[in-house]
């Protein structure tokens, strides 16, 4: 991976406390795991950025190096890597995920 995508990467990582990387927009999901995932942050009421990995090749191929995950989506909560959609479901289930983003005192929508 270039340097170029890595600080883009991280910039997006530094800038929003919770970030997804997926296939396409929070409202325009482009694969059933990116819409899962976008779904269960709705549901919860977070603010977080989606950033679509097919606009952008080297940063699709990149995210999978950055975090050594092979696929995508990908959620990262205040620069720490969550998982993806499997991870991020159970999480949800029993609870853990609305546990971690009030620990790390993310904002919920009013």
């Amino acid at each position: 991976m270039d340097d170029q995508t890595k600080d883009l990467i991280q910039n997006h990582i530094d800038a929003n406390d919770v970030c997804l990387f997926m296939k396409g927009t929070p409202d325009a999901p482009q694969c059933g795991f990116s819409m899962a995932v976008t779904n269960i942050l709705k549901i919860l009421e977070v603010n977080f950025k989606g950033v679509n990995v097919l606009e952008n090749q080297s940063l699709r191929e990149g995210i999978k190096s950055f975090s050594d995950w092979p696929t995508i989506p990908q959620l990262y909560i205040k620069n720490e890597f969550v998982g993806g959609c499997d991870i991020v479901k159970e999480m949800y289930e029993n609870g853990e995920l609305k546990k971690i983003l009030e620990d790390k005192k993310i904002n919920f929508k009013k």
